[in-house]
């Protein structure tokens, strides 16, 4: 694949307490262009927050002329977002929204608008070991911290 035909995102989540204060950030990497993205809430949850980010990214990628038709590679450290996009939702959808146990899907609001956001783009879900040096994965986690800060 070409590079001028793929986007480079990282995103992360996290929280202070889980729930307590929480923080996505985001970086959209192409070619040389590099656009950080992050924002936070009071109250929420680790996995809403890695949720987010990646639904935070998608809309930015939607909303730019300049990215339409690009193949966007998100690496994630959070398995709980890929495993979910990338195979428990569809159970879940053919399920009424009900987990294996059949328990209702928490995030389910945030699950549905990423599978929308998902199903509009080329989307490439790629696992990241966090916390383990690689340079825009800590850069999200930074955004992250600085977003949670803000609520503490």
């Amino acid at each position: 694949m070409e590079e001028d035909n793929y986007l480079v995102v990282y995103t992360d989540g996290g929280c202070h307490g889980n729930p307590g204060p929480g923080g996505w950030g985001a970086v959209i990497i192409d070619g040389n262009d590099v656009r950080e993205l992050s924002g936070g809430e009071k109250t929420t949850t680790n996995n809403r927050m890695e949720l987010t980010a990646a639904i935070r990214v998608l809309q930015t990628i939607l909303q730019e002329e300049q990215w339409s038709g690009k193949t966007v590679r998100v690496f994630i450290d959070s398995q709980y977002v890929k495993n979910g996009i990338t195979g428990w939702i569809a159970n879940w959808k053919r399920n009424g929204w009900r987990t294996a146990a059949k328990k209702p899907v928490l995030n389910r609001d945030l699950w549905e608008q990423l599978d929308t956001l998902a199903a509009s783009l080329s989307v490439q879900w790629v696992w990241v070991k966090g916390h383990a040096g690689v340079k825009y994965n800590e850069i999200c986690d930074q955004l992250c911290q600085k977003e949670i800060a803000k609520f503490e």
